[in-house]
Order: C-alpha cells, then structure tokens, then sequence
C-alpha cells in the first residue's frame, strides 16, 4: 500500500477540492443512513408492541445520565405522545416517510460523492498518459533502438488502461469505505459496546484469511502484462511485415508464434483473475459467518435474565453490522485490485523514470543564425553497449557549401549526421556550429536550423496541408502552396480531388513513394532552413521519381548548407566535397574527379555501381 499512495500522492495533488468535497458527502451519507436505520427502532415497537414501558421527557443537561439515554428516551416519549394523540397508524406512517426522506438525503450524498471522483479519475489517467507522452518524445532516439515498439504501446495503452481499471477506480472505495466503516463501528459501540468488542475479536481475523488470497497477485499480474507487452509486439511486426509474411507463405509460421504468446497471456491472467474473482465469494462468507456468530451471542444476550440489549434494538445493531460488511467486502475487493495496478505502474515508471542522456545546458548560448559553419574535431561514438561506430572525425563544412558523406552500409554515415542536431551526443571529440559546441546550445535554437530529408519519407495519417505545414506554426496557405510547387509535388496535388485536403493514410500509404518523397521536401522548403540534411533521398525511387525529386532536391539545396549521405554517387557528382567513409572513420575526401584520380576505396566503389 506504500506505492499505492505514492502514486496518489504524485497524481491526485491538482485534485485536492474534489477529494474534500467526497469525504464531506461520504460523512452526510453515513450520518444520514445511521439516522434512517434508527428509525426501525420504534417502527418495530410499534408493529409488535412489544415495548409497554412509560416514556417522560428528560431534560438534556439531567445529571447522572447519558446523553445516549436521553436521546433515546426523548425519541420513545415523543413516539408514546404522538401515538395517544394521532394513532400508532398514523405515527408508522409518519416514520415511514421519515425513513424514505433520510434514504434519499443519504442516497443523493452517496450519488454525489461518486460523481465528484469522476474528474479526479478520469484527470489521473489522463495526466499519466500526458507525462508517459511527454516523456516518450524527450527521450533520445538511442532509447528506442533497445525497446521494442510494441512493448511501448503495450505500457502506453493496456498498462495505463490496468491502473485506470485498478487504481483509480478504487478511489472511491477507499475514501468512502473507511468513514462508512468508522461511523458504523461508533454507531454499534454506542448501542452496545459488549457485542462490538466481541466482534472486533473476530474481524481482523476475518480480514487476515481474505488477505491470504492476494499477496501473488501482483507478480502474476506483472507476468501477466509483460505477455501483453509480447502480443502487441508482434502484432506491431506483423503490420509492418505483411508483405514480407505473404511473399514467403508464412502465415501459419506467424499464426503459430502468436498462438504461443496469446496462450501463455491467456493462462496467466486466468490465474489472476481467478484470484480476484475469488475476493468476493471468500468475503460474502466469512462476513455470513460473522453475522451468525455475533446472532448466536446477541441472542444469548437477549435471552439471559440480565440482558443489556432489548429485541428491536438488537436488530437495529444487526442491520448496522450487516452494513459494516460490505464496506469491508468492497475495501477487500479493491486490495485485489490494488496490486495489479501497481504491477502496471512499475511498468510505467520504467519508461517514465528512464534517463534522458540528451541534457540541455542549464544557461544555454544563443544561436539565433547560422553565419559560419560546421566542425567536427576529433569526434568518436560508440553506442552503450561498447560497440564503436565512429573513431577520430575531423571535418570542416563551410556555409553554403554541399558536403557528400559517402561508404558501405554499416560505416557510420547516417550516425555521423544524426551527432549534429543532438539525436545522439558525441562519445568523445565535440561537434561547432559557429565556433559554439552543439551541447552548450538549446535543442530548439540547435534543431530550428536543420531541415531532414529522409529516405524513408516520416509522414502522419493527417492531410497533404498538414504534413507539408507540419514544422511552421500558422503557416499560410500561400507559404504550403509556393512550398508545395518548387517541390514539384503541386501538379500531383491538385489531382487529387481534395486537392490539400486529401488524407494520406498511415505513414503516407495512398501515395506512391516519389510523391511522399516530394511532399517531405516540400515540408522542409517550408520550414526554410540554412542546414539541410539529406540521407540518400532519392535511394529508394525508380529513375522517372527521381529525376522529379532530384530536381526538387537542387531547388531546395541552392541556397542553403547540405550534408547529404549518398547511396547513388552519381547524385553526388558536383558535390563541393565528398567525404568517403569506411568502418567509422574517414579514408577519402576530395572532389569526384579527384577522388576518381587517386585509385582508392571511392574509386572502387564508383566502378562497382558503373557496372
């Protein structure tokens, strides 16, 4: 229960209001079902006449008597009274309608309480999904290369929705059930302090046996979600490979492998819900048996000659011990619940409390433009568990120049790129943008100069507009449609019977690969930046799509500072320099023809794609 309030106190603290105005309610509702019950007391002394003792009015400050007795004596004489004057018909009714106006002043509090715990519910779950979000695109893209994405959306979805189900949920039962438990306690002891003592023995034993049955729950329940996590992973491959699983006829591979986890699930949260459902049918029980225990001394009581209780107060006593029950049963209930919460939120906070390794300087520098240029001294990488990528990088790019960074799969190109917006930080060496470390700069001033062009054009399920407006905030339609036009994705547009409007579909799939290509482009000559980053643009296009978008890339390059990876060194032709890449560190660098005329690594490589 310690992480339980824990977890309350990091989330419910905006919400503070609402939890006061539950508890006033809850207390109105218990006082007010105490006062309702009370009335059954002369209600059945009327019905059976089994009370013919004379009632006289004793003051309020009477020395030498309780304030208990002389409530109750009051309430019988002015039953007595009102008996002689009106009839015991007319009184039973009277106190009928009393029972039903105090029900509903207690039912209208108990409505009321729930309701003000819907905002603090619903805003809990909310804020958790907000800060899990938050924190998902702060952390670096190195995070991502060692989780699985569906293990993400395992945590981001049925996680969230466990504490929401487990958690929050139970907010209601645990402010309300304690004030309802230690009303209705009070209320027993004041009618007879002899059979609440003797069943105060029995309760915590009670309590001990329920909790028996739910102290696995939250290991099996964090078992439990960690399948969940493997199913939504391999639903997640499944969608991105549908093609793949097609071609090589591997349907009931996949069916195979998927029956494994979802079984496994199956099996372990049947044993966890097993375990829950159990809560209620054991609590029903031993509460029956303690109502038959506390009958069996109560009636002994009654019966003996010296009894301290009479017959209709006794069952008064019994409708508030009957009523004690189910609090207990529901706080029972939410202890099973509780746990399988707690699983989810660990799960959670291993997102939530992983490190962010991009830190941003405390006092950043300005970098309002960019004026000179882009140096890398002595840069290394290595990713965390050792494995280097890239070893002593010298480089100079000068402004307004176009910088080709060429070699083999796997050499490190695409990382050497990725250290100058901070998508990774450099191991060793330091990376300058006009004479400023990129690490003593803001990530919004830093990333605000660069402009990304990928070749796996990043598009959202959103509209042509959208996308293309995507990095520009209040962008005009003008400014998308002059971007849209040295793009050369303008005439495809406007075939298109929504024209801007049109929706794209996931990750772009209603266009064809030149014209996602155009539109991420399109994208960048919106935002206008004076860096621009091309990672083998054009690697993925058949020739007529990449004439197009090639010629949309030089509108785009003109003007600005491009480092561009490259696959096809025919695109990189009349690049100012050429930088050749091999195993993490540079081997070549030079002009094509120069590059041509040494013999080396680049020459090697452009001779294998001439053939």
């Amino acid at each position: 229960m310690k992480d339980f309030w824990k977890i309350l106190k990091r989330y419910a603290a905006p919400y503070k209001g609402y939890l006061g105005g539950s508890v006033v309610l809850n207390v109105l509702s218990a006082v007010f079902n105490v006062f309702s019950f009370s009335l059954l007391i002369p209600i059945l002394q009327i019905l059976f006449n089994i009370n013919e003792m004379q009632y006289e009015f004793m003051a309020w400050n009477t020395p030498d008597a309780s304030l208990k007795d002389i409530a109750i004596n009051n309430l019988y004489w002015f039953v007595t009274e009102a008996m002689a004057k009106w009839g015991p018909a007319r009184v039973l009714l009277l106190l009928c309608l009393s029972l039903s106006f105090f029900t509903a002043i207690k039912t209208a509090c108990y409505f009321g309480a729930s309701a003000v715990m819907v905002p603090i519910r619903t805003g809990i779950v909310k804020d958790l999904r907000m800060e899990l979000y938050s924190k998902i695109l702060g952390l670096p893209l190195g995070y991502f290369t060692q989780e699985r994405k569906g293990d993400i959306i395992a945590r981001m979805s049925g996680d969230v929705q466990e504490v929401e189900t487990s958690i929050t949920s139970v907010l209601d039962m645990l402010i309300k059930n304690p004030i309802l438990i230690v009303l209705y306690v009070g209320t027993l002891i004041v009618i007879s302090w002899q059979l609440t003592v003797f069943v105060l023995v029995f309760a915590p034993i009670m309590m001990w046996l329920m909790g028996l049955i739910g102290r696995k729950l939250k290991r099996q329940s964090t078992e439990a979600q960690m399948l969940w996590s493997d199913t939504m992973s391999q639903v997640e491959e499944t969608l991105g490979g549908l093609r793949v699983i097609k071609a090589f006829l591997a349907e009931k591979k996949m069916a195979a492998r998927f029956e494994r986890v979802t079984g496994a699930m199956k099996d372990k949260s049947s044993r966890v819900a097993t375990r829950q459902v159990l809560a209620h049918p054991v609590s029903e029980f031993l509460g029956t048996v303690m109502i038959a225990i506390v009958l069996w001394f109560g009636g002994t009581l009654i019966l003996g000659e010296r009894s301290v209780i009479d017959a209709p107060t006794f069952i008064f006593y019994m409708v508030i011990l009957y009523s004690v029950i189910q609090p207990i049963k529901e706080l029972a209930k939410a202890a099973y619940g509780i746990p399988k919460g707690l699983a989810s939120m660990e799960r959670i906070d291993a997102i939530l409390q992983a490190e962010n390794t991009i830190e941003e300087s405390a006092n950043p520098e300005p970098l309002p433009a960019f004026e000179q240029g882009i140096e890398f001294r002595n840069v290394s990488f290595h990713y965390p568990d050792g494995r280097e990528v890239l070893h002593g990088i010298n480089l100079k790019i000068p402004k307004g120049k176009t910088v080709a960074i060429v070699g083999a799969s796997g050499s490190g190109k695409s990382t050497l790129v990725d250290l100058i917006p901070r998508f990774y930080d450099v191991s060793e060496g330091s990376i300058y943008i006009d004479g400023k470390d990129v690490r003593s700069v803001s990530l919004r001033d830093l990333r605000g100069l660069i402009g990304n062009v990928n070749q796996d054009p990043i598009l959202f399920n959103d509209t042509i507009y959208n996308n293309i407006a995507f990095g520009v905030s209040n962008a005009d339609s003008q400014s998308v449609r002059a971007a849209a036009q040295v793009a050369n994705a303008l005439e495809f547009i406007e075939e298109k019977e929504e024209g801007f409007d049109t929706n794209i579909g996931d990750r772009g799939v209603k266009l064809s690969g030149g014209q996602r290509q155009r539109l991420s482009i399109a994208r960048a000559i919106l935002k206008n930046p004076p860096i621009l980053i091309l990672d083998e643009a054009t690697a993925s296009l058949d020739t007529e799509s990449e004439r197009s978008v090639q010629d949309a890339l030089d509108k785009l390059m003109s003007s600005r500072t491009t480092i561009a990876i490259a696959h096809r060194l025919s695109t990189v032709k009349g690049a100012d320099e050429i930088v050749v890449i091999d195993e993490g560190r540079i081997v070549e660098r030079g002009r094509h023809e120069e590059l041509l005329a040494l013999d080396g690594y680049y020459k090697k490589l452009y001779d294998m794609q001439s053939l």
